[in-house]
């Protein structure tokens, strides 16, 4: 009978495509295991084209199938790298839009070609399923969760998609934070940006996901309302105590424009997140108007921000923004 030896002995005949080395000694496979007559690898292919990645797939399954007594092979091929970064969109307070944001400036960055996925960290109110209509239960392997692909170029993963609709999730902070955390900690393939939608406020969870995950950065989403900005306020001085930069303000609902008469109104308030941006020394990122479209478009499962009217330019704007950020370009050398 085969042992785990014999699998690396196999693996160690197919030649790293970047060193030369064996696969299992350049650590390219890893999570060798065998289970009964089946065989089971992990193999990055961080750096590799997609040709290299099919080629080195069917290298592996040959050898593996080639040991006495194994009759199955089963390889994943991971291109996840510690270095991916995450960017948190939080609010200080719940119904300001945060989740409609953080999902349209995922969808405009991956309009951008940028490859980004989005965790759905607001645990007792998910949804993202709803805003991409992504309703599928994940699939897993080894208890790792692999993120539901959706057809607006950002896969994601939601407590929303684990639970019965309209069931109810009392769970403690310490439950809710672990169970988080297995949705940062999926199988996200050569994704290299999570967006994380965090839950509204400043509790527990929130600081535990905080200091956990170590996000490069965070974007806070207010109404222009005062008691929002107050909340905001609260959701930025967590992330100070935290030491993690604040990327910048949006200010959402700002302004409805009439479908009948066209002209603009501020149901509530106009300005404030500039102005408390401005007093805190952080930078404005941008508005987003109290749309109807943006509403109906959301409630279908349909992000704005995957077409280019008048309704997605905001988020084009701020995700922009948000890649400049992520991606300074050098400053010039005189």
């Amino acid at each position: 009978m085969p042992d785990q030896n014999h699998l690396l002995a196999a693996l160690d005949t197919v030649p790293d495509p970047l060193t030369g080395q064996g696969l299992a000694a350049s650590g390219r496979a890893s999570a060798v295991r065998l289970e009964g007559a089946r065989a089971d690898v992990i193999v990055d292919v961080a750096g590799l084209a997609p040709p290299d990645r099919k080629t080195l797939d069917a290298a592996v399954r040959a050898v593996l199938l080639a040991v006495p007594g194994v009759a199955e092979a089963r390889v994943l091929l991971t291109a996840e790298k510690p270095s991916r970064r995450i960017v948190a969109i939080a609010s200080g307070k719940g119904g300001v839009g945060k989740s409609t944001v953080a999902a349209n400036i995922a969808v405009a960055l991956a309009r951008m070609g940028r490859k980004v996925g989005l965790v759905d960290a607001d645990i007792y109110g998910p949804s993202q399923p709803r805003l991409f209509d992504a309703h599928d239960r994940p699939d897993a392997k080894d208890k790792i969760m692999f993120p539901v692909p959706t057809r607006w170029g950002v896969p994601i993963l939601s407590m929303g998609q684990l639970i019965e609709p309209g069931k109810a999730i009392a769970w403690r902070g310490p439950m809710a934070a672990g169970a988080l955390s297995q949705l940062v900690d999926a199988h996200w393939g050569d994704t290299e940006l999570l967006i994380l939608d965090l839950p509204p406020g400043t509790g527990d969870v929130q600081l535990t996901m905080i200091q956990k995950h170590r996000p490069v950065g965070a974007i806070i989403v207010s109404t222009p309302q005062d008691l929002a900005l107050i909340d905001a306020t609260r959701a930025i001085d967590l992330f100070f105590k935290a030491d993690i930069p604040i990327i910048g303000l949006i200010e959402n609902m700002s302004g409805y424009a009439c479908p009948h008469c066209g002209e603009i109104s501020d149901p509530f308030g106009q300005g404030g997140a500039e102005t408390e941006a401005q007093a805190l020394g952080l930078p404005f990122l941008g508005r987003i108007p109290l749309a109807r479209a943006i509403r109906t478009a959301s409630d279908a499962g349909t992000p704005p921000a995957f077409g280019d009217d008048a309704d997605a330019q905001p988020f084009h704007a701020i995700a922009r923004a948000l890649d400049a950020w992520l991606n300074p370009s050098p400053s010039p050398v005189f």
